[in-house]
């Protein structure tokens, strides 16, 4: 099996690892890049080949950083080496001196009536497959669920030539309004902002509102919303519906990374510690962007950036980003407030609502249970292909439920690559 060995290995080629991967290496680092997708910019960046990801590319090329991409880590060893499959399914170990940690987040998806029918995905999903090549051109794409990413989502679909007639945000009116009030101290957003939403002049917004049912036979139809006083239906094509983002841990965890539950929040939204210099409890390991607590791409970037220099032991350069990283951490908290999600998403799912989507298990089933261990002796609830990445955030945020301890393999491999990581001939 190859072994690969680095100063620093980076797990992530999103914005917090690009950043990373190119200060360690401008701070003289060997570096290595790693991403399970075909090419760098993780999914904020997915399929851009322009703007900023060729621009964080290049830097990295000039810097030397070697890139693997189409590359998962799905084990870990000690002495901070990851066992990873590449295409087309070789098997190969990474070895770092230090090793940082920018794996991003996954959308929350929570469960309500209709969410399995063909054609109800995430909100970055429908922009996923619209990159991919799928054709909405004409399609009606209905967006709903809670934060900024609604609006980009919107932007792009209509960019794309879909008609979307309809966005509807859980968050209320007056704290939506209030925070766009104070974009005038972060001048590059708010530019931002108002060049999204001056491109949907023909959307109509709805606040406070959430979705309750998904319709169609064979693939969805409508979506019917409620606002607390009433419910209305809108035809769709489409039906986007995410509501927020979760860290990926996985890795973390896995290598026994300190996480912790953020105060008054249940537990799907975990983050790992870190200190100043993005230093996890575990020597040697870094994490940027996130997984130590949803941000967004510009305090990745700029955790990224200082994790890269830290690891390489450029601690002059990183604490001259700690200011930048203030500010814009202060923002991003009061992001995450005014997102906060409300109490009514806690009960969407009925009864009969399939919540695990693997293995078929319904609302009902898991009801009665203490917790992820009862659920998964009982009805099998997380044990399918996404081993709980989907229905194990939802859950932790309706039941409570404490997320899942990962175990190797984090991700589905083949039999034959687990001989091939542990030498079984």
């Amino acid at each position: 099996m190859l072994e690969h060995r680095f100063d620093i290995v980076v797990v992530g080629a999103g914005p917090g690892g690009l950043a990373a991967a190119c200060s360690a290496a401008e701070s003289g680092a060997h570096v290595a890049m790693i991403d399970e997708n075909a090419g760098p910019g993780g999914q904020i960046w997915r399929s851009t080949p322009d703007g900023p990801v060729a621009v964080w590319s290049e830097r990295a090329a000039s810097a030397r950083v070697k890139c693997f991409y189409a590359t998962t880590v799905f084990d870990i060893r000690s002495d901070h080496t990851l066992v990873a499959t590449t295409h087309p399914g070789a098997c190969c170990l990474f070895t770092g001196k230090r090793v940082v940690l920018a794996v991003g987040a996954r959308e929350l998806l929570l469960p309500f009536p209709g969410w399995t029918l063909p054609n109800v995905v995430g909100v970055g999903g429908i922009q996923a497959l619209a990159k991919g090549g799928v054709p909405i051109a004409g399609k009606t794409v209905v967006i709903a669920g809670t934060g900024p990413l609604l609006l980009a989502a919107a932007r792009y679909m209509q960019r794309r030539g879909a008609i979307v007639p309809a966005v509807v945000e859980q968050a209320d009116a007056s704290p939506v309004l209030k925070f766009g009030a104070t974009l005038w101290r972060h001048p590059r957003k708010l530019a931002h902002a108002i060049a999204m939403r001056s491109e949907l002049l023909g959307t109509r917004f709805y606040y406070g509102a959430w979705p309750v049912r998904a319709h169609g036979n064979g693939t969805v139809r409508s979506a019917t919303f409620n606002d607390g006083s009433r419910e209305w239906s809108v035809d769709c094509d489409y039906f986007a519906c995410g509501f927020g983002l979760v860290p990926n841990l996985q890795l973390p965890q896995a290598m026994g990374c300190r996480v912790e539950c953020l105060p008054s929040e249940r537990p799907h939204l975990t983050r790992v510690l870190v200190d100043e210099f993005q230093h996890t409890s575990v020597p040697g390991v870094y994490c940027a962007g996130e997984p130590a607590g949803i941000g967004g791409v510009d305090v990745a970037m700029t955790e990224g950036l200082i994790a890269g220099y830290a690891a390489a032991n450029n601690h002059h350069a990183a604490r001259e980003l700690f200011a930048r990283r203030a500010h814009e951490r202060s923002f991003s908290s009061h992001l995450n407030t005014v997102f906060a999600l409300r109490k009514e998403l806690l009960s969407l799912a009925t009864d009969d609502t399939i919540v695990c989507r693997c293995e078929d298990v319904r609302q009902a089933e898991i009801a009665c249970r203490s917790g992820w261990r009862d659920a998964k002796l009982k009805t099998r609830c997380g044990m399918g292909a996404c081993q709980g990445r989907v229905c194990g955030a939802a859950l932790s945020f309706t039941m409570g439920w404490k997320p899942p301890t990962p175990r190797a393999p984090l991700v589905p491999v083949t039999v034959g690559m687990l001989a091939d990581s542990t030498g079984i001939q």
